[in-house]
């Protein structure tokens, strides 16, 4: 307007096309540049890259129309900010922040952008690049401590578990208190097995997270534009996302449960337990980033250390609070099919969806196999056979179990599959205890209708047809799972999806322990019987 020019109804970009093709004043050209720096940072933290590359294109254009700054290098928007030449200031003006220094702050910011950019599309040595670009730059402690994590976990997903943790332990060198870095630090030590420093630096994660540490400040000058106001994309955020003090007990609870160290694991669960009482639920929301499971899983899993460390009583009262809550939320009739219009839903949990209510179906039916291996230990076969007929599934809502299976519901319905194929054989092995070898032959028979060429499932059932004295079919049967190369079924189950934490335990009771033997017997039976064992 100053110059006679009109630009109404033009957008930001054509009206800086439109003042630097027009505006000729030499006066006017530093003024225009410095302005242009404020409209890059306003772009940069927008996240408009392309945009601003072109706005640097043009004003480099008009600083020096003979020459070409513009790079076919790694980045174009960052060959073109640093070959910017801006005309500095008076030195008469009292400055906040000079045009120079914002420069600095712009390069550093565009570089950790496109970084975090090329991460998140997969393209891991741009990324690298782009980066070490910007923790080259001019940024606080804390944004290069940050600049560090995301090396690491970017070198993380290429593969390269020793440089990730050497960029993870320089962000933390930087800033002791980024805890981002500690956490994936944790995670890349899980992947290397070290499950030793894995615990280790999820305990110091855990106490630093108690603590409740102040936010970490800069040592860098205070500038009115700084590289952490320009640097907020959803991929930083997860990257950088503060674990909640619960999550990370949960996590060593979790991982000494898998690693066997069952003592440790009991104690962690407890602590998370006695979280869960003083309002956890209020305090960390159960959203997909965070590391906690469903609630009644983690109490399934509770019950499981409680039951591997001997304290039965414990794990059945643990059990019985997820069967109580769970119960009143299984519908009556519950029709798995492909349209959700026929599903039929008669109870008080009608509100649930059909993945909901399997799930609680699930919870259920494992509390009642976890009961029914602790009544086991206790020596009451009675008690525990009912558990397990319970975890069987034997009533009306088994019946979801006939009808076509869409495949967003295959997961839960094979997890409920995994619970009744365990509750049949630890029922079956009671059987066997009892003397009842027939119950116990049906038990296993029912298993393998399940899941057909289960080992646990095909040994028991041999065992029971031994002990029948039925050792004609006992050995034919032998003869052909064991003998046998594995079928379509077998390999199938055996590319099947991972067993919960929560059955894992129950997976290793069922497991049969008198293999050996039991081959023996019957290869001593076949060379009576005059057949070659291995024909």
């Amino acid at each position: 307007e100053s110059c006679g020019s009109c630009g109404q109804d033009l957008s930001t970009e054509e009206l800086w096309q439109k003042v630097l093709r027009e505006v000729t004043a030499q006066e006017l050209r530093a003024p225009l540049h410095r302005l242009g720096a404020l409209q890059v940072a306003w772009w940069l933290a927008a996240g408009c890259l392309g945009t601003t590359a072109r706005l640097l294109r043009l004003l480099s254009h008009a600083e020096d129309s003979g020459g070409a700054c513009c790079s076919e290098g790694k980045s174009e928007l960052l060959s073109l900010l640093k070959a910017w030449r801006i005309p500095a200031e008076e030195a008469s003006l009292p400055l906040v922040q000079s045009t120079e220094d914002l420069k600095e702050i712009l390069c550093t910011a565009a570089a950790f952008l496109q970084g975090l950019q090329e991460l998140e599309a997969g393209n891991f040595p741009t990324a690298i690049y782009l980066l070490q670009e910007a923790a080259g730059g001019f940024c606080s402690k804390r944004v290069l401590a940050q600049i560090y994590t995301c090396l690491g976990c970017c070198a993380q997903r290429m593969g390269k578990p020793q440089t990730a943790l050497q960029h993870l332990k320089q962000a933390l060198q930087v800033d002791f208190q980024c805890l981002p870095a500690l956490y994936h630090a944790a995670a890349v030590y899980h992947e290397l097995g070290e499950t030793d420093t894995e615990l280790q630096a999820l305990a110091l994660l855990y106490q630093a997270l108690e603590t409740n540490p102040p936010a970490g400040a800069s040592s860098s000058p205070y500038f009115l534009l700084r590289t952490e106001l320009l640097v907020h994309t959803p991929i930083l955020s997860s990257l950088l996302r503060h674990r909640h003090s619960s999550e990370v007990k949960y996590l060593l609870a979790q991982r000494c449960l898998q690693d066997g160290r069952v003592a440790n694991a009991v104690e962690h669960y407890l602590d998370f337990l006695a979280l869960l009482q003083e309002g956890l639920q209020q305090q960390v929301p159960l959203d997909s980033c965070s590391a906690l499971p469903r609630i009644p899983e983690v109490f399934l899993e509770a019950a499981s250390a409680l039951e591997q460390a001997g304290r039965l009583r414990d794990a059945i009262t643990l059990c019985e609070e997820v069967i109580s809550r769970t119960t009143d939320l299984i519908p009556r009739t519950l029709r798995v099919e492909e349209r959700l219009e026929q599903t039929e839903c008669l109870s008080p949990g009608a509100g649930l969806s059909q993945k909901e209510s399997l799930c609680c179906l699930a919870w259920r039916a494992a509390g009642y196999l976890h009961q029914g291996w602790a009544w086991a230990k206790l020596g009451k076969s009675k008690e525990a056979v009912t558990q397990f007929s319970r975890g069987c599934l034997e009533d009306a809502v088994s019946r979801c179990m006939c009808l076509f299976v869409p495949e967003n519901l295959l997961p839960e319905v094979e997890v409920l599959q995994k619970i009744r194929l365990l509750s049949l054989i630890g029922r079956g092995m009671q059987f066997l205890e009892l003397g009842k070898h027939k119950e116990a032959l049906l038990d296993f028979q029912h298993g393998l209708q399940i899941s057909p060429g289960d080992p646990a499932a095909a040994s028991y059932l041999v065992q029971a047809l031994w002990k029948l004295n039925r050792k004609q079919e006992a050995a034919a049967h032998w003869q052909k799972v064991f003998q046998s190369p594995p079928g379509e079924d077998e390999q199938q189950e055996g590319q099947g999806r991972p067993c919960p934490l929560y059955l894992v335990s129950c997976q290793k009771q069922v497991s049969f322990p008198q293999g050996q033997s039991l081959a023996r017997s019957i290869q001593d039976y076949l060379r009576a019987a005059g057949r070659d064992p291995a024909s």
